[in-house]
């Protein structure tokens, strides 16, 4: 984490009670629940597992994980990108109590790949994928929420990818849902919308969160809508089961078949879910860090330390796999929270709601929860952004662009695949450029090449290096100079050395100068500091 002391009266625990950040937390807790709710439910459908075991998904990832992890910001739960995986492995499994088992021994391995300091493998990703990755996110929650804000909710099963369940895919079902419409539903979302964007501009009324003044006026609106045309149907509203007594509680809960122990497919699911899990996470750590407005940096190990202790339990008690997921993270940063109380007390409430108003809950309309999810979307994937990373050269609006399209056309892991290949050929194509500085002196009658390496010469700048050393014209004196050089790969020592002996075939003189035989990598130094988190 990094200091940053303008932004805190206090340190440690006591820091989260602060009233400015309380003040902050809690109205963003607020929308974080409404937003987890329904994609709590809808992914839990999606995988083809128990209603609860999302619910409880999302009540571990905001109460459990959140207390562990290092990033103030980030919201954990249910992800929409494991639910292939998660309906594929119940599948082959046989049953959802050994799927469970699974689950936990994947959370082990996080925890084990958190202590191995295997959190940095989240910082090689480009930048300008993984802002096509929350621009992506937001196309996709625009297009996948445009059928429940018109009342079209045959498709309500939390599914993000592009192709569906159902044999539809995202255009084919906005298509449908447009063709059967229901006009209640369009009042309740139009109404929604307008106030998400007009309330947060009254400054007397902008203390109460816009979102929750959305609920209440679609929980209204559909009781008045109620015996007459504008009337909405069961699949139109949230569906969450209702608790009635202690005995109805414990026999939410399942239990992992440890006898399915010694079974090879178990292992192979744990393995699978533990390393995309793991990816997603640090894919969505590092996107909620870029919209900090803070730019508080979160600790990638802790992080996969955390969500394997969330995972363990969730395999425990029968949740589903989770992940840091974006979609409620971003809802989180654009509500103003402020440290991870936002993310605890989500997770509360969604617990709250199970227990005490399930019924209420199953009031609310899925429109005015899509209107929320909209302007979510909006904010991610505003026209301003695309123009800002236009502006920024191809080199970033291309891996952008192509990440963008390849996450709404198949899924977030292979789109990020098809960005970041993308991204790295753009990377390659820099380091061709930038290895060393080139100067000519004509000043003799030989013309004299000095070659001016970078601090840092990789094995990424070979190419790049070999390229110019076969095109020097004969006759000419060469200087490769690595006085500045701290590291030299060895495949580029080689090339270096092979041209050097080989030179004179061209009536090339070749001087080099502080070229050592072998380079180390510079060891980073510990600092022996104690560092608070600040908010």
């Amino acid at each position: 984490m990094t200091n940053d002391q303008s932004t805190t009266d206090g340190s440690g625990i006591g820091k989260y009670f602060l009233s400015k950040n309380l003040k902050k937390d809690i109205p963003a807790s607020i929308v974080v629940f409404l937003v987890a709710l329904p994609l709590c439910l809808g992914i839990a459908l999606a995988s083809g597992a128990p209603l609860f075991s999302g619910i409880l998904s999302g009540i571990i990832g905001g109460i459990v994980v959140a207390s562990f992890s290092g990033s103030q910001l980030s919201v954990s739960g249910p992800a929409a990108g494991l639910t292939v995986i998660v309906l594929t492995a119940i599948t082959d499994l046989g049953s959802f109590n050994v799927f469970l088992l699974a689950v936990m021994i994947a959370g082990l391995l996080q925890i084990l790949l958190g202590i191995l300091k295997a959190g940095t493998i989240g910082n090689y990703f480009p930048n300008s994928v993984i802002i096509g990755m929350l621009a992506a996110i937001g196309i996709i929650l625009i297009l996948k929420q445009l059928p429940h804000a018109v009342g079209y909710d045959a498709d309500y099963e939390g599914d993000y990818e592009f192709n569906q369940a159902d044999n539809e895919n995202t255009f084919s079902a906005l298509i449908s849902a447009f063709s059967k419409f229901s006009g209640g539903a369009v009042i309740i979302s139009a109404i929604s919308i307008a106030i998400l964007i007009i309330w947060p501009k009254i400054k007397k009324l902008a203390i109460v969160p816009a979102p929750l003044i959305v609920v209440v006026v679609g929980i209204l609106l559909a009781e008045i809508f109620k015996d007459s045309y504008l009337n909405l149907n069961a699949q139109q509203l949230v569906q969450i089961p209702v608790v009635e007594s202690f005995t109805d509680f414990k026999g939410l809960f399942i239990f992992p078949d440890f006898s399915a122990i010694s079974n090879p497919k178990l292992w192979t699911v744990a393995v699978t879910i533990a390393i995309v899990a793991s990816l997603e996470t640090l894919l969505s750590l590092e996107a909620v860090d870029k919209i900090d407005p803070i730019k508080r940096v979160s600790p990638t190990n802790r992080e996969l330390i955390a969500q394997g202790i969330g995972n363990t339990i969730a395999g425990l008690v029968g949740a589903l796999p989770m992940t840091a997921v974006i979609v409620r993270s971003s809802a989180n940063v654009n509500s103003g929270g402020r440290t991870k109380v936002s993310a605890i007390l989500h997770g509360l409430f969604l617990m709250i709601s199970v227990l005490l108003i399930p019924i209420l809950i199953n009031k609310i309309p899925l429109a005015c929860l899509a209107a929320i999810l909209l302007l979510v979307g909006y904010k991610l994937a505003k026209l301003s952004l695309f123009k800002k990373m236009w502006k920024d050269g191809k080199d970033q609006f291309i891996p952008f662009s192509v990440t963008i399209l390849a996450v709404v056309f198949t899924d977030l892991l292979i789109g990020v695949g098809i960005g970041l290949t993308v991204g790295i050929v753009f990377l390659l194509r820099t380091n061709l450029r930038n290895p060393y500085f080139y100067t000519v002196d004509r000043s003799e009658g030989k013309h004299t090449i000095r070659i001016k390496l970078a601090q840092e010469v990789s094995f990424l700048n070979k190419g790049a290096i070999q390229y110019m050393l076969t095109h020097i014209p004969k006759d000419n004196k060469v200087i490769i100079d690595g006085t500045q050089s701290l590291f030299i790969d060895k495949d580029v020592l080689d090339t270096i050395n092979d041209f050097y002996n080989h030179a004179h075939t061209k009536d090339i003189q070749v001087e080099l100068i502080n070229i050592h035989p072998k380079y180390e990598l510079p060891k980073l130094k510990e600092l022996d500091l104690k560092t608070n988190e600040t908010v």
